[in-house]
């Protein structure tokens, strides 16, 4: 077998290799090969740029961050690219945004193939679940449709809010950034043709507030709107059908967030970044803050300016993110929510954790406090290492120390794959940019797909045996 491997050309070992992966290796590759495809594009594809063509860490660095969905740019993509390169990034955004295996599923679909069985179980693993009564190829169509109509609907709301000259050029230039727009915020990308991100229209509630609705529903998760959209259909609150725990779940750790996150920003900024702003304003920007901080990552205001319980309120709200299943990234809102159910649970004496009258399962809980703690790990580990490779951006002690949030704030927000910065006081250096990217990457594919794929397979005769048990003393 071994003389046969050696044997092979370099296709025929890749196949092999591709063959080989594990369920989570093959999810996480499928990302790390289009950043690969977007990367060869952006280097030998020609007509993309306005000007030259940018060295290979810099391509690098734009796919990472447009397939990631974070929207950490280190320059101008209007300025920089062409139609055609906006169109480039664009469309690698709406393949990071839906999943590498859902478009899989689409093309076989279409092409009247059927899937395999390891193909359908990878896919219903980019989808994270699966539906009781549809199966994976039905899901994926759905999850296209729903995102399709969705970006459709929202640019052609924004279209006529765009238009600043009705001219044959303007009203085109309006539709391509309505378009353009539409999708980055549903696929919770965070870039814009404006180099000041939504500070444009910061004093326009009715480009604010499609954008705000399209990054919450982006962010909310394919399965939950998918149950919610039967239960409409099967007569809404007249009918008898109850939502799962998981949707639930999802539906009121979203509203309280959107909620808290509202009120607090309000009142930390309404004298403070928000203070020349009408009252709508202030409404609709405190909003936008709530909504675009967990998700998004757009910016209606320089949060270079904001307070620092602004500053750590986003950081939380980055650190949560959106709901599983969706095109956000974070532990997710459910994780959240799983936790706040296990403290409740042991304040209150209670053998095991609930939500809404369901019993969690063990594994469940275990699973939402590694999440928890891995993030943890990360976030440290990436906020030493910044903070030597980043020197250069604090000469003193109270400089380095006035650095400190910001650095912490970019590291939370390139995890999360939010796009937000508080805007350091120099450039990231290539080192701390290479930090950012294989960051931006863990935090696309998921920190428990990453980290299982890293692990090596143990003895499977071991596995079905533990040690002895021996209590110790926490807490």
């Amino acid at each position: 077998m071994r003389i046969w491997k050696y044997r092979l050309n370099p296709i025929q070992r890749i196949r092999l290799w591709w063959r080989s992966l594990s369920l989570p290796g093959l999810f996480v590759a499928s990302f790390a090969l289009l950043i690969a495809l977007g990367t060869a594009g952006l280097m030998l594809l020609p007509g993309l740029y306005v000007h030259e063509r940018h060295p290979f860490f810099e391509a690098l660095f734009t796919m990472a961050h447009s397939v990631c969905l974070t929207g950490l740019t280190v320059f101008d993509i209007t300025e920089e690219f062409t139609f055609f390169g906006q169109l480039w990034i664009l469309l690698f955004i709406q393949l990071g945004g839906l999943g590498f295996f859902t478009f899989s599923t689409l093309i076989i679909g279409a092409l009247g193939h059927r899937l395999s069985l390891r193909s359908e179980l990878l896919t219903s693993t980019s989808l994270e679940g699966r539906t009781r009564n549809k199966g994976v190829s039905s899901l994926a169509r759905n999850v296209a449709r729903f995102a399709f109509l969705l970006e459709g609907v929202g640019a052609a709301v924004l279209w006529p809010q765009l238009i600043e000259k009705w001219t044959a050029e303007g009203v085109l230039n309006a539709l391509w950034n309505a378009v353009f727009l539409a999708i980055t915020a549903f696929c919770n990308a965070g870039l814009t043709l404006y180099s000041n991100s939504l500070s444009t229209f910061a004093e326009r509630p009715f480009v604010l507030l499609p954008l705000c609705l399209l990054a919450i529903l982006g962010g909310f998760g394919f399965l939950a709107f998918e149950e919610i959209t039967r239960w409409w259909q099967n007569g809404g609150f007249r009918g008898h059908q109850r939502f799962s725990t998981h949707t639930l779940t999802v539906c009121v750790t979203t509203a309280a967030l959107l909620f808290l996150g509202f009120a607090f920003f309000l009142a930390f900024e309404w004298s403070g970044v928000l203070a020349d702003f009408s009252v709508v304003d202030k409404l609709t920007n405190a909003f936008a803050m709530s909504a675009m901080s967990r998700t998004a990552g757009f910016a209606t205001i320089n949060y270079g300016l904001v307070s620092n319980e602004t500053a750590y309120l986003t950081i939380l709200l980055m650190f949560i993110g959106g709901s599983p299943g969706s095109t956000a990234s974070g532990i997710k809102t459910t994780t959240f929510a799983v936790l706040v159910a296990q403290a409740v649970a042991r304040i209150r004496g209670r053998r095991y954790v609930s939500l809404f009258d369901r019993a969690i399962p063990d594994s469940i809980v275990q699973r939402a406090a590694s999440i928890v703690l891995i993030a943890f790990f990360i976030l440290s580990a990436v906020v030493f290492i910044l903070g030597f490779t980043e020197q250069g951006c604090g000469d003193d002690l109270t400089a380095s120390r006035q650095n400190f949030l910001p650095l912490l704030f970019e590291t939370v927000s390139a995890l999360s794959t939010v796009g937000l910065s508080l805007g350091l006081t120099c450039p990231l250096s290539t080192a701390g940019e290479c930090v950012l990217i294989v960051l931006m990457f863990i935090g696309r594919v998921g920190l428990l797909a990453f980290f299982s794929t890293l692990s090596l397979r143990g003895n499977a005769s071991l596995a079905r045996y533990r040690p002895a048990q021996e209590n110790i003393f926490i807490g």
